[in-house]
């Protein structure tokens, strides 16, 4: 019978395994450690949600929502969507949780997120997504504090170096509005040299013409007046608030007029911490204040800010992590050995110490085993051991070894072993380390 054929990964998804699994959990374990320090709280939602709530938040005729959702019809007819990003889902949990009852609220989550693009180094349809967002706070200072977070998560992950802090403001609602029209103007008189894509971004989006890559769009974007010359001083005191701030906090950043957001709910603060350590130069992560956001789902007007950053990306600039460490190795030899070990392992773990053990072949390849893995000790017992309650602790790295009672293991740090005089019998070794655990003669 012939052997089925083996199902192939889906293009643009990974398998996370080895470096790239020790990447991941080294971005995930320094933003959980991070947030932790600013007070956010941690906050899980689905991974789907209604259509509507992305179409809604995140525009129709962005190419998020027109070009890059995974939305299928469920059993029930109900037209359903994978998040392609947090921040909307997150916005729906305000309304429809109650959580409105906790404003300001500080959130951080983590998790995977769906787009259906191009595959390409560090971009995936389904990649992952750390997300940090404060809403209800329509202060400056949220901003400052989003913007000094995501500044220590990077130099907790040593990757500061080489990537900049680019900001800008988009004003509030007299600003944008007057900003738009001169922009629209500007285009309008430009508009046959336009590409096709930013004739079409003229009449339906026109800040995001500013940010594209077309060259026959960057001289008429760059001679494109810039929002300075309509700012309201309202929106220019919460822009210089907001850089006092980061000045304050010790955070270099610099200024980009032409960083934007296309979608009208977009308000003041825009960034993006940018690196060309990627090749091109790229974001790694990037947010803004959204205070229109919620009402575009139904609710009432509530200021809000975040960012998020893509967890590939991030891992991508790391050192590469050292792997997880295993401190003892068990090494039993015979069958009742084997089961006397079971036991000892598992208290070794309940005690805090990562053990493995090496079930398999003879005691050269046990010990092969052992040496392979990185573990500090190999802890070898035998039938003679076992016969007189004790067992041999080799230290792997030093060429060190020891004999001890079987009861001591787990009891007592492994490293204390190495201070029993060399051929000491168990029970005399277990006395000399009592004697050190008190201070007494062989403390020093």
């Amino acid at each position: 019978m012939a052997r089925p054929e083996t199902p192939k990964p889906i293009r643009g998804t990974q398998d996370l395994f080895g470096e790239s699994a020790r990447r991941h959990h080294a971005v995930v374990e320094a933003f959980e450690r991070v947030r932790r320090l600013y007070g956010f709280q941690q906050v899980q939602i689905p991974i789907f949600e209604a259509t509507a709530v992305f179409a809604r938040s995140i525009g129709e005729t962005t190419d998020v929502v027109s070009k890059e959702m995974y939305t299928f019809e469920d059993r029930g007819g109900d037209s359903l969507t994978l998040r392609p990003e947090f921040t909307a889902g997150l916005c729906r949990a305000y309304l429809t949780e109650g959580w409105q009852q906790f404003a300001p609220l500080k959130l951080a989550t983590h998790g995977p997120v769906f787009r259906y693009e191009r595959p390409q180094k560090g971009r995936y349809r389904q990649f992952h997504q750390i997300d940090a967002e404060v809403i209800g706070a329509a202060e400056p200072a949220a901003d400052v504090e989003l913007l000094v977070l995501a500044d220590q998560l990077l130099k907790e992950l040593g990757i500061a170096d080489g990537v900049t802090l680019q900001l800008n403001t988009l004003g509030d609602s007299e600003t944008r509005d007057a900003w738009r029209q001169a922009l629209v103007a500007h285009f309008e008189g430009h508009r046959g040299d336009l590409s096709e894509d930013s004739q079409t971004r003229l009449d339906k989006n026109p800040l995001r013409i500013l940010d594209s890559k077309d060259p026959r769009d960057r001289p008429i974007a760059d001679a494109a007046p810039g929002i300075d010359d309509h700012m309201s001083s309202e929106a220019g005191a919460f822009f210089e608030a907001v850089t006092k701030g980061l000045d304050a906090a010790g955070v270099a950043w610099t200024r980009n007029a032409r960083l934007v957001r296309g979608l009208d709910y977009y308000r003041h603060t825009a960034f993006e911490f940018v690196t060309d350590r990627l090749g091109a130069q790229g974001t790694v992560l990037g947010g803004g204040r959204y205070d229109g956001l919620i009402e575009t789902l139904g609710g009432p007007h509530t200021p809000a800010v975040g960012w998020a950053a893509g967890i590939e990306r991030l891992g991508m600039l790391l050192e590469e992590p050292a792997a997880e460490a295993i401190e003892a190795v068990m090494v039993p030899m015979g069958e009742a050995a084997e089961a006397v070990a079971l036991g000892l392992v598992a208290k070794l773990r309940r005690s805090g110490v990562a053990t493995d053990m090496a079930f398999k072949g003879n005691m050269k390849k046990r010990m092969a085993k052992a040496s392979a893995s990185g573990a500090t000790y190999a802890l070898i017992l035998g039938d003679n051991e076992l016969s007189e309650g004790k067992i041999i602790v080799r230290n792997l790295v030093e060429g060190q070894q020891a004999t001890a009672s079987i009861e001591s293991i787990g009891s007592m740090p492994l490293s204390l072993l190495w201070q029993i005089p060399t051929g000491s019998a168990s029970s005399t070794g277990a006395q000399y380390i009592a004697e050190i655990l008190k201070g007494g003669p062989g403390a020093a």
